[in-house]
């Protein structure tokens, strides 16, 4: 009968541990914590014409934490190297270039349930203009592997924005 219970008692523990694992997650807000490798930024003008800001196989990372912060990093891939080896003694030119196809936020978020979206309140930004600013974002997809959002409101008035993330394993 020891024996038994020695057995059963791993078992029990796990059953307890996948219980508590399934509770989480749950909800949207925990469902996005974690960090996600950034995929593609799609924008859909109003005539419909796409473009791809950071290229169509961009870098970055976007992550929640679980106290309500956000980082999001997106870079083209293709972002010039500065031809003098030193980041404060680049030319206009690519400075200009690196500046088009890059972007940092951080801050907070929070999340509506209800209304399945995440707003960024940003701290700071490599586009200073977003400081102090909220953006929302619809998750039109959210599995334990990839995360969709869109942006209705790309700045200057240049479409919606479709995001792709995918988590970090």
């Amino acid at each position: 009968m020891r024996l038994v219970q020695i057995a059963a008692a791993p078992l029990a523990l796990g059953l307890a541990l996948g219980n508590a694992a399934a509770q989480q997650g749950t909800s949207l807000r925990e469902q996005l914590v974690g960090t996600w490798t950034f995929v593609v930024a799609e924008i859909t003008a109003a005539d419909g014409k796409k473009s791809f800001p950071f290229g169509e196989t961009p870098k970055g990372i976007l992550i929640f934490t679980s106290d309500g912060h956000f980082a999001q990093i997106h870079v083209a891939s293709d972002v010039p190297m500065i031809a003098s080896n030193n980041r404060l003694t680049g030319t206009a030119e690519e400075y200009g270039t690196i500046m088009r196809k890059s972007l940092s936020v951080f801050g907070t978020y929070t999340v509506d349930e209800a209304k399945n979206t995440v707003t960024y309140n940003i701290v700071s930004s490599t586009f200073p203009n977003l400081q102090g600013q909220s953006q929302t974002r619809t998750i039109d997809k959210l599995t334990a592997d990839e995360f969709v959002n869109t942006n209705p409101g790309v700045g200057g008035g240049r479409g919606s924005a479709f995001n792709l993330y995918r988590r970090v394993k």
